[in-house]
């Protein structure tokens, strides 16, 4: 059983409270430039295993890519059955996505995040982008790619973070 959800990172900067010196302000350098990537994320809590995937959007076609990305990184198929929870985003909703053999996705209530264990993995990712001033895109891309390959080895912070008490403890075989 896993967890998905996306989030747009982009070059708007991230402003976290720092330490100064008394009597000193620390400075935040920052530029508002409107461009973005997109974060999908998948995590088995149980387990603490994570997949990431970067796209340049969120649609009903991005989606149908990530979910036979993610089906084959774990090996989903006629075999092996995955519980995929998501949200209601309109994109895993539509008539036109593409769900890849082995992949069931359960939805989560209306405006329910704090039941979505994935929801937990944005704070982990923004660690890497706090107070930097990012010029490109492909210096984020570098900078994500580097972050999400942290939190892919670090399984046990993964799961302290998202293995909530109410989730299942072992997979269901479905």
């Amino acid at each position: 059983m896993w967890a998905q959800d996306e989030a747009r990172l982009g070059l708007i900067p991230i402003v976290r409270r720092v330490w100064a010196p008394r009597g000193q302000r620390p400075r935040a350098i920052g530029r508002r430039r409107y461009q973005w990537l997109y974060v999908y994320a998948f995590v088995e809590p149980s387990t603490g295993a994570t997949q990431w995937l970067l796209l340049p959007t969120v649609s009903t076609p991005a989606f149908s890519i990530a979910l036979e990305a993610f089906a084959r990184a774990i090996g989903a198929g006629a075999s092996r059955r995955v519980l995929l929870v998501v949200d209601g985003a309109g994109w895993h909703k539509a008539n036109d996505l593409r769900i890849p053999d082995g992949i069931q996705l359960v939805f989560l209530p209306a405006y329910s995040p704090e039941l979505q264990p994935a929801e937990r993995l944005w704070p982990l990712l923004h660690e890497a982008l706090a107070n930097r001033l990012i010029d490109s895109l492909d210096e984020l891309e570098d900078i994500l790619v580097r972050r999400c390959r942290f939190l892919f080895t670090n399984t046990d912070l993964m799961k302290a973070n998202t293995n909530f008490h109410w989730w299942p403890s072992t997979n269901p075989i479905v």
